[in-house]
C-alpha cells in the first residue's frame, strides 16, 4: 500500500450558525447547519506540489485546519504523516510549516529576530538557527535588511519573511495559502522556481491554495477544484484539461459580421464563439478541422490575419467546473 502524506477518508466538518428567532416558526428559526467540508477524499503523495484551487468560501481554509487538527471533523477522519489529526495533532504541527490567512509575523521584532523567535519555538539549536536565518534570508534576498524592523516592510517584503518563517524548521509539509499574493513577477516566478526544486529535491510536500490558475498550471504536479465544501475534480493538470475534449481557437482579423457569426455557429463542431477586441474565441469539439471554419469566414467576406488553436487551460477547466455547479439558495 502506498504511503500518503494526506489521506482523508469522507472528511466532513459542520457548523452550527445561530440565527435569532423572529418568525415563529421552529423550521425557520434557530440554529443553521452550514457544511463547510464535505465528504472529502483526498491522497496526496510526499514530494509534490499540490494545488487546491476553489473559490472564495469554497472550504479550502477549513480543509488546512481540519489537516492540522486545528478543527475536529464532524465525521469522516484524516491522517497526516499516518497521524491522526484527531489524537496526533500536536506531533503533525511539529512537522509541518503553514502561511495562511496572516503572515505570524511579529512587526515590532526584526527580521533576523522573528525567524529567532520561530527556531527557538521549534527547539532548533543556535548553530542550527543562525545558519538557517541566513540561509533563508539570503535566499529571499532580505539579508541585507536582515536587521531593520519589518512594521514598515512592504507587503511583498513580508510576503517573503512570511515564507521563510513557514520554512524555518525545515518542514516536512508546508501549507500556504496564496503564497505569491504580493509579490512582484519576478519574485512570483523566482518563488514559484524555489518550491518546485523544495519538493523535487528535499521531497517535501507542499500544499497550495491559490487564485492565480496560471501559478496552479506552472506548478503543481497534481491539483483538486473544490466548490461548496465538495470535490468536483482531482488529478494532475493535464488529466483535468483532457476531461474537456473540447479545443479552443482563436482566430484574429476583422469584418467578423453578425451574420457571418449565426453562420460560424451553427456548425455542429462549434460549441462556442464569441467576439473579443479584434479576434474570435471559439471552443471546438474534439478532433475538430479548422479549415473549413476559416474557409467559410474568408468567403463571407472576413480577413483573416492569425490563427491559434489549443487545448483548454487549467483555468478554462476550472470555470466550467465551477459554473456547472447548481448555485446556493
Amino acid at each position: 500500500m502506498k504511503d500518503w502524506i494526506i489521506n482523508t477518508d469522507n472528511l466532513t466538518r459542520d457548523f452550527n450558525t445561530a440565527r435569532p428567532r423572529t418568525t415563529g416558526n421552529p423550521s425557520e428559526d434557530g440554529p443553521k447547519i452550514i457544511r463547510a467540508v464535505d465528504n472529502l477524499n483526498l491522497r496526496i503523495p510526499q514530494g509534490i506540489v499540490f494545488g487546491f484551487l476553489g473559490p472564495n468560501g469554497s472550504g479550502k481554509t477549513t480543509t488546512i485546519r481540519l489537516l492540522l487538527g486545528l478543527l475536529e471533523p464532524t465525521q469522516g477522519k484524516a491522517e497526516v504523516f499516518g497521524l491522526d489529526t484527531r489524537t496526533q495533532a500536536g506531533e503533525i504541527r511539529k512537522r509541518t510549516g503553514a502561511l495562511l490567512e496572516h503572515t505570524g509575523l511579529y512587526e515590532r521584532l526584526s527580521a533576523e529576530d522573528n525567524l529567532e523567535f520561530y527556531g527557538r519555538v521549534a527547539h532548533m539549536t543556535g548553530t542550527d538557527r543562525h545558519a538557517r536565518i541566513k540561509e533563508l534570508l539570503v535566499h529571499m534576498g532580505l539579508w541585507e535588511r536582515r536587521h531593520e524592523t519589518v512594521g514598515p516592510w512592504s507587503r511583498g517584503m513580508k510576503q517573503k519573511l512570511a515564507i521563510a518563517r513557514a520554512m524555518m524548521h525545515n518542514p516536512q509539509l508546508i501549507f500556504l495559502d496564496e503564497p505569491t499574493a504580493g509579490l512582484d513577477p519576478i519574485a512570483a516566478a523566482a518563488l514559484r522556481e524555489d518550491l518546485s526544486r523544495l519538493a523535487s529535491s528535499s521531497q517535501v510536500t507542499i500544499f497550495l491554495t491559490t487564485h492565480n490558475l496560471v501559478d496552479a498550471e506552472k506548478l503543481c504536479e497534481q491539483v483538486a477544484v473544490i466548490r461548496s465544501g465538495k470535490m468536483l475534480a482531482a488529478g494532475k493538470p493535464e488529466e483535468l484539461r483532457a476531461r474537456n475534449g473540447n479545443i479552443q481557437a482563436e482566430i484574429f482579423g476583422t469584418a467578423f459580421t453578425p451574420e457571418l457569426l449565426a453562420q460560424v455557429r451553427s456548425r455542429p463542431e462549434v460549441a462556442e464563439i464569441r467576439p473579443e477586441n479584434n479576434h474570435l474565441v471559439l471552443q471546438l469539439t474534439a478532433g475538430a478541422d479548422m479549415s473549413p471554419i476559416v474557409t467559410q469566414l474568408i468567403q463571407g467576406g472576413a480577413q483573416i490575419e492569425e490563427v491559434r488553436k489549443s487545448k483548454a487551460s487549467l483555468e478554462d477547466i476550472f470555470m466550467e467546473l465551477v459554473e456547472d455547479q447548481p448555485k446556493e439558495a
